[in-house]
């Protein structure tokens, strides 16, 4: 799965920055984001709705969740 596949999924998932979430739970969270929200497809469909909706502070969870994803690599079967 690439990196921009887990953001997307990150970003949709209900984890929050605040948590401070280690990097086995960014990967539950990736993993609970997937299934919930029909895979790749649905994450990045819900990234858009977010963009659409909240554009101000959807830029600011998408640069976490790129981060997060980039700094801590975690291993989500795809």
């Amino acid at each position: 799965m690439s990196l921009t596949d887990q953001a997307a999924a990150l970003f949709a998932s209900r984890l929050q920055p605040s948590e401070h979430p280690g990097s086995a739970g960014v990967a539950a969270a990736i993993r609970s984001s997937l299934r919930t929200n029909g895979g790749a497809p649905g994450c990045a469909a819900v990234v858009a709705v977010e963009y659409g909706e909240h554009p101000e502070t959807a830029a600011a969870r998408m640069r976490w969740a790129l981060h997060t994803v980039t700094t801590a690599p975690v291993a989500v079967a795809a």
